[in-house]
């Protein structure tokens, strides 16, 4: 069913090697994960030259043509952002309307709900929409579009080869990772972006395929654009000295509170644009006009404002200009993406971050002149803060940071400002700029999977009331005669009053197993987990989620609420995502 958006002659190419010579499923992950990395690879070079051309449109021949025949042609300047949003409108309202925003949060919903499934045509919508809407100065970023053009190209390749839904994921969180990779010359931080953020997934079969993907992207990427970081730094910046560490703390908190600021105003506008009474089509216009007349007084915020981030990390940015630029920034990208036009909110966040963290460091230079580094110092590691405060990927601000300057010495201000970003976002707010934006229409997640899904379903509809139970006095022979019978990794034990002792796995026999004499003098009770993780039948599946997690167990026992030593039955983790699938299924059907 899949496969049948797919033309006959696609789906042949796709199966036509696994049929022929039927290689194990982890093989074609990892040979499709080397498609995947030099197919996004290429995508990234692509799309870098489409921004490039559209910049060249509308900013090189525009602006000489109305600097060659008309006077005052800088008065036109809004004219031009607003002539990009009549051109994205159009794509984003007719043609895939997943190509708006920052395209982030569809990649993680189409992971969490949809199998990865990504429509083919998005690629290309986001390629074209996203390129003319920065090209024509909007205040948007590469990463949600190239994240989204990735991903897509993953579920494609997925999709093509008949790979499984959890292959497929997998399969788009490598073009997560390559399209990071290729677009921000970040191998690493691309490999966390995806783990972090798209698949919430750190596991070695996740981990492998990614790794590849990216690395190919970024080699491709660098023998075409060169391997030179996104941002030239003449002099590597330092901790000064001791006492700056509670400076880079308050400025985890100052960045947290302009991250949350900026999701807030961001997502107010996008209310505000949702409730005018005009097409829709006409809105990323009109967000270009008022993004123009922005632009106008102050140019800097006008596409991803890469020139100013470099002004800023050396000190070259005037103090009060810095303020302005960071409230500015966020009226501009509030304007650009949530009027519906095109791009993502890495590049503007890297700006906010500048700007704020010169501003945090001249202040505080001012004061403590010989116990501080210079304002670039603090700008550089703002960058990262703000990253964090948005997106609530700490690790990933902190490697996307490093590997976009090449600056290792700030490393240590990074991670103490990155990690109390995350943190006192968090406490502010639980949602990120990301999950915020499901969280509005209803999908909650975690680990990549929807808490709204997980909360509706209770234990007892899904528990296993026909289960094997062990009394505690069974000998040791007789418990590796169960557990070869019945195929079963876990059992609970019970005392002589039929009461809930604990929990016995395969693995607690393994390593007596092998001793000899102990057959007749082991019993179940000598070796059985007492006190074990358990649930109720009330509890919801999340809740029980939780508490698998927390112990990296695979069944828990399911208790009466008002007598944990009375057993119910077992719950079975593949239990509660066959729950959650077949949940999923049916909330997709409905739709």
């Amino acid at each position: 069913m899949r496969l049948a958006r797919f033309p006959r002659y696609l789906q042949l190419l796709g199966i036509r090697y696994y049929r022929h010579h039927k290689p194990s499923e982890t093989q074609i992950l990892i040979l499709l994960s080397f498609i995947v990395g030099i197919s996004t690879g290429l995508g990234a070079v692509l799309f870098i030259w489409l921004i490039e051309q559209a910049k060249q449109l509308f900013f090189g021949y525009s602006l000489s043509y109305l600097n060659q025949f008309i006077v005052n042609w800088k008065f036109w300047i809004p004219l031009i952002p607003l002539l990009g949003g009549l051109l994205v409108g159009p794509i984003v309202y007719r043609y895939a309307r997943e190509a708006r925003g920052h395209g982030v949060p569809e990649v993680m919903e189409s992971v969490a709900l949809r199998g990865g499934i990504i429509r083919p045509r998005v690629a290309i919508a986001k390629s074209i929409a996203s390129a003319l809407c920065i090209g024509s100065g909007g205040s948007a970023g590469r990463e949600g579009p190239i994240v989204q053009i990735g991903s897509t190209i993953g579920s494609i390749i997925g999709q093509m080869f008949r790979m499984s839904g959890e292959r497929v994921k997998i399969l788009v969180g490598c073009g997560a990772a390559a399209g990071i990779s290729a677009v921000f010359n970040a191998p690493i931080a691309g490999v966390i972006f995806a783990l972090e953020i798209i698949l919430g997934d750190f596991g070695i079969r996740t981990f492998s395929p990614v790794i590849l993907s990216s690395v190919i992207a970024s080699v491709i990427s660098r023998s075409i654009l060169g391997d030179s970081p996104a941002f030239d730094i003449p002099r590597e910046h330092a901790l000064v000295s001791a006492y700056e560490i509670p400076l880079y703390i308050l400025l985890g908190g100052f960045t947290a509170v302009i991250g949350k600021f900026f999701t807030k105003v961001l997502y107010f506008t996008e209310d505000l644009f949702e409730k005018l009474k005009i097409k829709g089509f006409l809105k990323p216009a009109l967000g270009g006009l008022m993004l123009g007349i922005v632009g106008l007084f102050l140019p800097q915020v006008f596409a991803d404002g890469y020139d100013t981030i470099e002004l800023a990390l050396i000190g070259g940015v005037p103090f009060l200009l810095l303020g302005i630029l960071v409230l500015a920034k966020i009226l501009a990208t509030s304007l650009t993406l949530g009027s519906g036009n095109s791009g993502g909110i890495f590049a503007p966040s890297l700006f906010m971050g500048a700007v704020a963290g010169g501003f945090f460091g001249y202040l505080v230079h001012q004061l403590f002149p010989d116990a501080t580094a210079t304002s670039g110092a603090y700008a550089l590691v703002g960058m990262a803060g703000v990253v964090a405060a948005t997106t609530h990927a700490p690790i990933t601000a902190i490697l996307i940071i490093f590997e976009m300057t090449g600056d290792y010495q700030i490393i240590l201000a990074l991670m103490i400002t990155c990690v109390f970003a995350t943190l006192i976002s968090r406490r502010i707010d639980g949602e990120s700029i990301y999950t915020l934006k499901l969280s509005r229409r209803g999908v909650k997640l975690r680990s990549g999977r929807d808490v709204a899904i997980l909360s509706s379903i209770r234990v007892k509809e899904v528990m296993n009331d026909k289960y094997v139970s062990i009394p505690h006095n069974t000998p040791l022979h007789q418990l590796l005669h169960i557990f070869e019978e019945t195929r079963d990794d876990h059992f609970p034990v019970i005392d002589s009053k039929g009461n809930l002792l604990g929990t016995l796995s395969f693995q607690d026999l393994r390593y007596i197993a092998t001793s000899t004499g102990l057959d007749t003098l082991v019993i179940a009770a000598d070796i059985v987990h007492k006190h074990p993780a358990h649930v109720s039948p009330e509890d919801t599946l999340d809740e029980a989620l939780k508490k698998i997690a927390a112990r990296d167990i695979d069944v828990v026992p399911v208790v009466a609420d008002d007598n944990e030593e009375k057993l119910l039955g077992l719950l079975e983790k593949s239990a509660i995502y066959s729950a959650y699938n077949r949940r999923v299924i049916d909330k997709i059907s409905k739709a």
